[in-house]
């Protein structure tokens, strides 16, 4: 397969040369294009040594070839790693100032950009906002890892191994790729929740939670890079993490629901076979005991009506009591908030001893922590909530952790 390699000016543009040897030894042929700022920090040479081919950065070599033009109609795949966020900027905008962003606008194969950036500059608004405008124009755009940024600095916007990257933007095109290596998880089926469950107060208007379903997703993924069979029971996941659900080769199983009935419904029909359950959705403890078929009209001078609420079935109590197979392996999460009554590993404790599960993730949640960001910290207890871990960092490393303890569970 013929492949172009974009490399832009940033720190990790050393990983490229990884990327480049990567692809090379599973027989692609690959012409790296990268932009003057990328040649700063790693050299022509390097490139054209491992790729066996030319590299320039220039529309105006090989003017006769009009390679600004050529390259871009006889590739088959183009991958852009690291993809800095002046890059993302210039290819929202059409820009065509020098060889890399000229192929671009010439190819028509896929496009997979992998951005690599400080936290604050991915997290601008701005950068967000080219994001978007590329993955509506079918570019698939890799979402950064979480991890040590240049200098001391940690968080979102580290460029993803290789290996995943060369999986994804493979995956693409549906070229053959040599077999993982089985992980601790293989032939082990698990299903995972995820997000933040809505439950109807009329056909316009809801009760929901803050999840983002990021941590969900991560102990997903993860699980299916540890050789699991995954299925992800997805209620209402933020934008930008339903992008990333089903990318790679090793894509999980999707269930989409809504309210806390859906999902306790779809768990329990794709958990009858599994040897693990992960409940780490947000569900909610209520739900409106009627819900109107028309819209709750707003009447000038009067309060609203009072809503009366029930109380949902607990799900993750259940699947722990019931055990859906025999020796199946139940984990719950509990995202709490300290208050007079108890700390969070006070009410972390007193929850893991009624739900009878066989781990319970315990994690702060509010001021910044917990929903919606990128990192997390757990204290994993036992049935008898009894400590028996912790995990902080990204939400994959947190993901990665909890697995660990559930494989010493299954084996």
């Amino acid at each position: 397969m013929r492949i172009l390699l974009g490399v832009t000016g940033g720190i990790a543009a050393y990983k490229a040369v990884l990327l480049l040897r990567l692809l090379r030894e599973q027989g692609h042929a690959v012409r790296v294009i990268p932009t003057r700022a990328a040649l700063e920090f790693v050299g022509a040479p390097t490139f054209e040594a491992l790729s066996g081919e030319p590299v320039s950065t220039e529309v105006f070599d090989d003017v006769p070839g009009v390679q600004h033009v050529a390259l871009g109609q006889g590739a088959d795949l183009v991958i852009v790693a690291p993809a800095t966020a002046d890059f993302l900027a210039r290819a929202a905008a059409g820009l065509a100032d020098d060889l890399l962003t000229t192929t671009l606008l010439a190819a028509r194969c896929p496009v997979v950009l992998a951005p690599a950036m400080h936290t604050e500059m991915w997290d601008h608004p701005a950068t967000r906002a080219n994001v978007a405008t590329l993955r509506e124009r079918g570019v698939h755009v890799i979402e950064p890892a979480s991890g040590r940024l240049t200098g001391t600095d940690t968080g979102p916007g580290r460029l993803p191994d290789p290996e995943d990257i060369a999986r994804e933007a493979l995956s693409l095109v549906g070229a053959a790729q040599p077999e993982a290596e089985p992980g601790d998880l293989a032939g082990r089926r698990v299903v995972v929740s995820a997000g933040g469950t809505r439950e109807a107060i009329d056909p316009v208007r809801f009760i929901g939670n803050r999840s983002s379903g990021r941590q969900g997703v991560a102990l997903a993924q993860a699980a299916a890079a540890r050789g699991a069979d995954v299925t992800l029971v997805a209620a209402n996941l933020a934008q930008d993490v339903t992008d990333q659900v089903v990318s790679g080769p090793r894509a999980c199983a999707v269930v989409r629901v809504e309210s806390t009935a859906e999902l306790r419904e779809a768990v329990r029909a794709a958990g009858a076979d599994a040897d693990v359950v992960v409940m780490a959705a947000a569900v909610a403890d209520f739900r409106p005991a009627v819900t109107p078929d028309a819209k709750i009209k707003k009447v000038p001078g009067q309060g609203p009506a009072p809503i009366e609420l029930v109380e949902n079935p607990d799900i993750l109590a259940e699947l722990a009591h019931e055990r859906l197979r025999p020796g199946q392996v139940v984990v719950g999460f509990a995202a709490e908030t300290g208050d007079a009554s108890g700390s969070v590993l006070e009410h972390g404790r007193a929850k893991a001893r009624r739900k009878g599960a066989d781990l319970i993730a315990v994690n702060a949640v509010g001021s910044g922590r917990g929903f919606g960001t990128d990192s997390n910290e757990v204290t994993l207890l036992d049935g008898a909530g009894d400590v028996v871990g912790q995990a902080s960092g990204s939400k994959r490393e947190v993901a990665d952790a909890l697995w660990d303890a559930v494989v010493k569970l299954l084996s």
